[in-house]
């Protein structure tokens, strides 16, 4: 058998397609095409003349035949070289982000779930206050939770009577709903650091309270009628009190913000790793 030589000389020029401005051409058209739609038409004219410039220059420049241009090829082989014989690690803990993605430091989920617990606790015990002050019965404020799910309901003495299954609907409601309204909490306060009383007890409920007022007003016009929204702003914003206190009393933790992009999805990435866990691992 015979070998023949293998041709290893490097080509002084190779042929890459020619560089053109063409398309940036034709996207700036198109774009003040459509944004003379929503300011002049004298625009959108400009626009239609650019982009079907750009078209044609950038069409000329592929057809018949595409644009080509030398481009010089240097035989020299760069060397890589590194001044740093070991993997430069990454310090986990930076006291100053360049770069913050507010809050710093938030809460966690238990914060929430114990703010709202204690919220209903609260609110529940104000309500009962109302249906023995204004009813002479416990069970009136707890029932109104659950009317819109027995619409059989319909008298005031109905309403103050005892029921189990609306009792175990409202039960489930009101802790649903505080245990939602407190999770609210535990994410919106850390944003609020100066006055988280005033905005968890005052303002939100204050807020949330006109909107089921209106919202009851089209979607049930007599269960609204049956609410005392003056009472309710009282227990909304002893809830809110407790579970703004409650929150706010929690030891907070700092977000992984400061720590490397992949550390935070989950990938080990070299030199993220801590130099003493891999000491740690060595037999």
């Amino acid at each position: 058998m015979s070998s023949q030589p293998v041709n290893t000389r490097v080509p002084s020029k190779i042929e890459l397609p020619a560089p053109t401005a063409w398309p940036i051409v034709a996207a700036f058209g198109v774009a003040l095409l459509f944004a003379g739609l929503v300011t002049r038409a004298a625009v959108s004219i400009l626009g239609a003349i650019l982009t079907v410039t750009g078209w044609i220059g950038w069409f000329c420049d592929v057809l018949p035949h595409e644009k080509h241009e030398s481009v010089p090829v240097s035989a020299e082989v760069v060397p890589i070289v590194t001044t740093r014989p070991e993997v430069a690690r990454v310090d986990l803990i930076t006291h100053e982000p360049h770069r913050a993605r507010l809050p710093l430091e938030i809460y966690p989920i238990s914060a929430g779930v114990k703010g709202g617990l204690a919220g209903s606790v609260v609110m529940a015990v104000l309500a009962i206050i109302y249906g023995i002050v204004a009813y002479h019965s416990i069970w009136y404020p707890i029932n109104i939770l659950a009317v819109g799910f027995f619409p059989t309901l319909g008298t005031t003495e109905e309403i103050s009577a005892f029921h189990l299954d609306a009792f175990v609907i409202a039960c489930i409601v009101h802790l649903v709903t505080s245990l939602l309204v407190g999770l609210l909490y535990g994410a919106m306060l850390p944003m609020f650091p100066r006055r988280p009383i005033l905005l968890g007890g005052v303002i939100a409920p204050i807020l949330w309270t006109g909107l089921l007022h209106s919202s009851l007003q089209l979607l049930n016009p007599s269960l609204s009628d049956r609410i005392n929204w003056a009472w309710f702003v009282v227990t909304q914003m002893g809830f809110g009190i407790v579970a703004g206190v409650v929150v706010s009393k929690q030891e907070r933790v700092r977000t992984w913000q400061h720590l490397p992009f992949a550390i935070r999805a989950g990938m080990e990435a070299p030199g993220a790793m801590d130099e003493k866990n891999e000491e740690g691992r060595q037999p």
